[in-house]
Order: structure tokens, then sequence, then C-alpha cells
């Protein structure tokens, strides 16, 4: 990191004074603290200077160091330790602190930072040509799980992707970013694991203890529950187009519900299943080799772990193979999957034309939200 350093003088402002309201916060926020203590809250003031102004300036310094009668060199240290102080004037709609310890060059910072470059300016703490952006790089800021990240203000971006990036600055340039929501850009919640929870699960229900059934004053033999365990064999198996598991009971009172019908209709039989089409079938849409890099098609909404696995298993692996699907095609698959019209419904050439363009930026700017 480099060595931070107050603005030059010619920058300076001759003095600075809190608003009326917030002389009466920071009156309040020293309060806060026991007597002899009051140098305590010398962050919380140096912030809501850095709010009221854009940036700490020499005489926002001097003022606070006199309001907890502190000497000025204090507050400078405490300034120029903590990278969430602006030492100079920064961009006015967003400034990008980019992390660049371990964690997160090694998940792709480094490419953040060449955006930045590119988008912002050359060179850290120099806002761009119109004053509104600026950036620079600094040590972790707490979120390595959710590497890489960036903090705007107060608020950090995390799981970042170059496009990510750029579509939350182009927000920010246009005085909107209270439309990009904080905390993790990709389907996570908090620093959860992606892909949903693996551990401190509900345990699954164990089959009541064998009774035993006395025989005599000196033995007893156990008697097995009537609702003993089933095999596994026997263990439900979801379905994705019910609300409900299949179980072998299940599908049992089914088929006597069945039977019960065509004996009242006439003895009619039951109509049979649509069948799955054919894998030699000409709508089947063509197949690839597995490419080295896979499009995570999980993206699309509508498409789980199972059945992007059935889709690796046709030969399809990158949004741009569903971009292409043909309304036929699009019918194959329906019918393979036994989706009843879900791939109609959920649109999924429409999605995968927009990440095969530009993955999650593309997709949040044609559909307004983050894909699942």
């Amino acid at each position: 990191m480099s060595v931070r350093r107050l603005a030059e003088e010619n920058v300076q402002p001759a003095a600075f004074a809190f608003s009326k309201e917030n002389t009466a916060w920071a009156k309040a926020t020293i309060k806060k603290y026991p007597k002899g203590r009051e140098q305590s809250a010398v962050i919380p003031l140096l912030m809501r200077a850095q709010e009221q102004d854009g940036w700490v300036t020499k005489a926002a310094i001097e003022s606070i160091a006199d309001m907890l009668t502190m000497p000025y060199i204090r507050v400078l240290e405490v300034m120029t330790f903590y990278t969430q102080f602006q030492l100079k004037p920064v961009g006015t709609r967003a400034h990008v602190q980019v992390c660049g310890t371990t964690p997160c060059m090694l998940r792709g910072s480094e490419d953040l930072i060449s955006l930045c470059k590119k988008r912002i300016h050359p060179n850290p703490l120099t806002p761009n040509e119109a004053g509104t952006l600026s950036w620079e790089e600094v040590e972790c800021q707490g979120t390595c799980v959710n590497a890489p990240m960036v903090m705007i203000f107060k608020d950090t971006y995390e799981d970042l992707t170059v496009p990510q990036l750029e579509y939350i600055i182009d927000r920010f340039d246009a005085g909107k970013g209270s439309d990009v929501k904080p905390g993790p850009q990709i389907d996570r919640i908090f620093s959860a694991p992606v892909g949903g929870l693996t551990t401190l699960l509900a345990p699954e229900k164990k089959p009541a203890a064998p009774r035993a059934k006395k025989v005599s004053d000196d033995a007893a033999v156990s008697v097995p529950p009537s609702n003993a365990a089933r095999p596994k064999t026997d263990a439900p198996e979801t379905d994705p187009t019910l609300k409900t598991p299949v179980t072998a009971k299940s599908e049992s009172a089914a088929n006597d519900k069945v039977s019960g019908e065509t004996k009242a209709e006439g003895g009619a039989k039951p109509a049979a299943a649509a069948a799955k089409p054919s894998l030699e079938d000409k709508n089947r849409p063509a197949g690839i080799a597995k490419p080295d890099t896979l499009d995570d098609l999980k993206m699309i909404s509508g498409v789980g772990p199972k059945i992007e696995g059935t889709l690796h298993e046709l030969g399809i692996f990158t949004f741009a193979q569903v971009a292409g699907w043909k309304k036929a095609e699009r019918e194959w698959v329906d019918g393979y999957l036994n989706f009843k019209g879900r791939i109609e419904r959920d649109d999924w050439v429409k999605q995968a034309k927009a990440l095969a363009k530009g993955s999650e930026a593309e997709y949040i700017k044609v559909f307004g939200k983050k894909p699942r």
C-alpha cells in the first residue's frame, strides 16, 4: 500500500464547520462516551465530516481535534491508518475500493482493477473527467469468503465478475446506485455456501426403537414395530414437475384410484403415459463435445443441478446452444424432460441469449433482476 498523505494545500479549504444538524449529532455522540473518554468519538466524527464534504480536509481534522481536546497528530494518525477515510477529493457518485489481498487476488481482483483503470482513470485516487468516479486498491475488507469484492462508500459488493462490476459502476455513474443491491452478486445468502447448506441440516427421522414384549419375569422377546423402516430402494424420488415426492405408497394409491375409476367406466383401460421422445429424433438439438470451459446453465431460471446434468448428457454445455434452439427443438427437449411447456413459460431462449451476450450484467439489463 502507498503512503497516505494529506491533499496538497491548493485544494484544501480554509476552514471547516459541521452543519447545524451535524453539530447537534456530534455533541450527542460525544456524550455517549464516559467522562475522560470522549476522544473515543474521533472515528464517528471523522466519518460524519467525510459524509458531509465527500472527503476529510485538514481543517476538518483540526476542528475535530479541538472538539475532542486531542493533538492534531493523533487525529492524523487515525486518518492515515484507515482507508475508509479519504484524504483528497474523490468521485462524487462513487469511490470504488477494490480489495487486492490474497483471497480476492486469487479470485480475479486484478481483472477488476484493470476494469477500473479502463473505465474510471488509469491512476488510483484520481477522479474521472466528470469528477463522478474514482477508485483505489485497498487491503482486506473482511469478506474473503465472497471474494472478489469492492466497497463503495459504506456498502460491499461481493462475488464479482468484470461485467458485474462494470454494470455497478455504470449505475452509480448514472446516479442510480440505489438500484444495485449490496452484498453477494450471485445466488448466495450472505456467506453461506454456494448452492445451499451442506451442514447443520435437519437430521433424518430414525425408525422407532423395537418394543419389548414381556413373556415371563425372566425373558422378553423383541417385537418389531408395525411401521418398520422401508428399505432404501423404497426411498422417495423427487419429480421436478411435481410439488410432492413420489413414493411407492403414493404410486400404489394412485394406481388403485385409476383402477376404481376405470371399473366405474365399464372396464376401460387407463391412458398410457406420454412416451419420452427418441434420442434419434430429427428434432433433437445438436450436441457438441464437452468444452474446456462450461457455461453455468443453472443461471437459466428453471434449470437445476439435475436438469443441467441431463443437458450435459445430451451434449448441451453452453448458453449459445440453448439460445439457438428452434421451436421443434424446444418441444423435443421439453418432452424429453417431461416439462409440459415449462421451457416456453420460462423463456429459456431469451434468458440464454442475454447470458451468452454479456453474462449476468446483460441478464440484469434485460430482465431487471439477477439470474436465479
